[in-house]
């Protein structure tokens, strides 16, 4: 992450203002409108792919144990995505 002067922005005042709270110290400003993750990249996309794949394997009969270790997750982790993903496909209607 790169780091922009605030005085190269920032009018003096305002500088003044946000002084008075930090002094010295990095602060981050979120953006004005918020982005969804995985918006900007294929994240999103790849993990709804995967979790969809594992579930279709669950209900042909694969064991939790199984797709735990094949995709290097654990069963834990198995069993919220297919009680997340059979929630999306029962409102969607899939």
């Amino acid at each position: 992450m790169s780091y922009i002067r605030a005085e190269e922005i920032l009018p003096p005042e305002l500088i003044k203002a946000i002084q008075q709270y930090v002094s010295g110290k990095s602060i981050y400003i979120p953006c004005k409108e918020k982005k969804n993750w995985g918006s900007q990249t294929k994240t999103r996309q790849y993990y709804q792919n995967r979790n969809a794949k594992i579930y279709r394997q669950h209900i042909v009969g694969i064991s939790v144990k199984s797709l735990a270790d094949e995709y290097s997750l654990s069963e834990k982790h198995i069993q919220r995505i297919l009680r997340d993903t059979a929630h999306t496909d029962e409102r969607t209607g899939g």
